[in-house]
């Protein structure tokens, strides 16, 4: 069952009427309309197309998963596809829904591919802006872009939170480089599909935006200049955020290094203490006459040059921090 929406001279005249009436409503004047597809098929869609003679390749798209976002023009309409973002914080994977839109002079009709697209938000947005309504169907296309690259906006804020998160783990007082890498992998991940869904909105409401489409009404137009700044900044966002999840990844390479050079050498410190009695009693114990053999005061002389030249290592690599 489709939603569907009437508004007549600016204000809100009915909602839910068969889809059948459709083209009786936007011929009349000063009235425009909005329906709403969730997960449609082909034939669902055939009376709407055929009511607002919908281009058959536009229609395929919208019942096609995982179209990139973009906007197509046709003779009759225009086709946007885009996508809702929202970040699962505890996995770091980004889920995204799709929706497409039909665009006509006096409609607008939202294709939902699935729950994912919260549509209750959408209408209550036009609802809070009743006041807009006067401008046609450019003010619902401005409320179901405004949500959408909203909820980017909100995607890309949520990603540099879990980031800075991700900087402190990295120079957490207890080594935690696994726990690091694959929270970065993750989060790299996010990032690059973030992108590819974010960055082709700048050039889908740029050409909305174009005067030859006919598209906007002009008193709507900076309002989609609104919606265009946030998408810019969205996209300088994100690439900023891949630049820093590589410096962190590249940090905690050299962080590794740096534990490593430290490691070895506190080894080699330790090595080089303990091979001085290694030396001195393997020399004392060699089967041949020398100063101190089978006396007492050999192995007090023998036991006392361990001690101090143990000792006075310790101490040199102690005052140089390499132990």
């Amino acid at each position: 069952m489709a939603r569907t929406r009437l508004y007549k001279d600016g204000k809100l005249d009915c909602e839910d009427f068969p889809v059948s009436e459709v083209s009786d409503h936007i011929a009349e004047p000063n009235a425009f309309v909005w329906l709403d597809y969730c997960a449609p098929s082909g034939e669902d869609l055939a009376t709407i197309a055929k009511e607002l003679k919908l281009h058959p390749l536009a229609v395929e798209d919208a019942v096609s998963e995982h179209q990139r976002p973009k906007l197509d023009r046709y003779d009759s309409h225009l086709f946007v596809n885009a996508y809702t973002l929202a970040l699962d914080t505890a996995s770091g994977e980004l889920e995204t829904s799709e929706i497409g839109m039909f665009i006509t002079r006096n409609a607008l009709v939202t294709v939902r591919k699935d729950e994912g697209v919260d549509i209750e938000a959408i209408v209550a947005r036009w609802d809070e802006s009743k006041e807009l309504a006067q401008h046609g169907v450019s003010f619902l296309l401005w409320g179901v872009l405004d949500f959408i690259v909203d909820g980017h906006f909100e995607a890309v804020q949520s990603l540099d939170t879990e980031i800075e998160a991700l900087e402190d783990l990295l120079f957490d007082a207890r080594p935690r480089e696994a726990e690091v890498q694959r929270r970065s992998f993750e989060l790299r991940k996010s990032l690059v599909l973030l992108r590819r869904l974010v960055q082709p909105m700048r050039e889908v409401v740029n050409s909305l935006m174009r005067r030859d489409l006919h598209v906007l009404d002009q008193a709507m137009v900076p309002y989609y200049q609104d919606i265009y700044d946030h998408v810019l900044r969205a996209t300088d966002w994100t690439e900023s955020l891949r630049d820093l999840v590589t410096t962190i990844l590249e940090t905690n390479i050299a962080i590794q290094g740096n534990r490593m050079n430290l490691v070895m050498k506190k080894v080699t410190s330790w090595a080089a203490i303990i091979a001085v009695p290694t030396a001195i009693t393997g020399f004392y114990g060699q089967n041949v006459p020398y100063p101190g053999f089978s006396a007492h005061w050999g192995f007090w002389f023998s036991s006392a040059l361990i001690v101090v030249v143990s000792g006075g290592l310790y101490l040199a690599f102690r005052s140089r921090d390499w132990i």
